[in-house]
């Protein structure tokens, strides 16, 4: 289901940006550039803000949260106004910054650096996933990619068996796409990569293809290493009395690494559809 801004994030952003901005023109460039739909609102420049996002929520086609994100982008990022007195605003930014993420904390949000605004306990990168998740039935891959992100701190272990899952789902999916593609017998992550990555064909050009025949065998060793990383230490297949002990870095390169190859075969598959 498609994300909306919540009225009081809408109320907290249009009352600190109007009030840091201050100028209709300003404002105009800076919702247009982000991808706000529709003509430019009546009202001054609260209200302006306020009546934008609102039409964000509204409008079926438009991303509302990755509107807003841009939307705050300069302002979340910044660490410290220059002053025409000569003086710095740093005050005055910590408190709009601080009023606009304690408005998303209260909804379950966070913004993250460079605009991303995603669901509490989510990063960054889990948000190019939700991209495509949200533009089909992928709900298999978004319960094993929910289970791996929540794992990492808590049970690293699950985490990595997640990570494979991810990669397993996202195959078997790209597989179910194609009617001229067979699901192999065995549906482990290799024998499942292995029709896949025959059947992608990137580019035509020789030299381009040679190149990227480098990066398939790259992600084939990605794959066959979280999946051996799964096997050995994973969840899946039982942890025994004493399981290997592992780091949280450990599991997110896991996970980010399954992140990588999920991203890269859903942007393929919809490239196509």
């Amino acid at each position: 289901m498609r994300q909306k801004i919540p009225n009081s994030v809408i109320g907290a952003v249009a009352s600190v940006i109007a009030d840091f901005y201050y100028s209709h023109s300003k404002l105009n460039s800076l919702f247009m550039e982000s991808g706000a739909p529709g003509d430019i609102p009546e009202g001054n420049c609260e209200s302006k803000c306020s009546k934008w996002l609102k039409r964000c929520n509204e409008t079926p086609a438009i991303d509302a949260l990755a509107v807003l994100g841009a939307v705050i982008q300069e302002y979340m990022d910044r660490e410290d106004i220059p002053s025409i007195f000569g003086r710095s605003s740093t005050s005055s930014l910590i408190s709009g910054q601080a009023r606009i993420k304690n408005a998303l904390a209260k909804n379950q949000l966070t913004y993250h650096t460079n605009g991303f605004i995603t669901k509490s306990g989510s990063t960054p990168i889990s948000k190019t996933l939700e991209d495509y998740l949200k533009s089909g039935d992928f709900s298999s891959i978004e319960r094993e990619f929910e289970r791996a992100v929540s794992n990492i701190h808590t049970d690293p272990h699950a985490s990595i068996t997640a990570s494979c899952s991810i990669i397993e789902a996202t195959l078997k999916f790209y597989i179910e796409s194609y009617n001229e593609l067979s699901m192999p017998i065995k549906l482990n992550v290799i024998p499942l990569w292995n029709v896949v990555q025959n059947h992608l064909n990137l580019n035509r050009d020789q030299m381009l293809a040679t190149d990227q025949h480098k990066i398939l065998k790259g992600l084939s060793s990605i794959i066959d290493g979280v999946g051996a990383f799964r096997s050995h230490i994973g969840s899946a297949h039982g942890r025994g009395s004493n399981p290997p002990n592992i780091i949280v870095a450990e599991a997110r390169l896991a996970v980010n690494a399954s992140h990588t190859v999920v991203v890269f075969i859903m942007e393929v598959l919809h490239a196509r559809t």
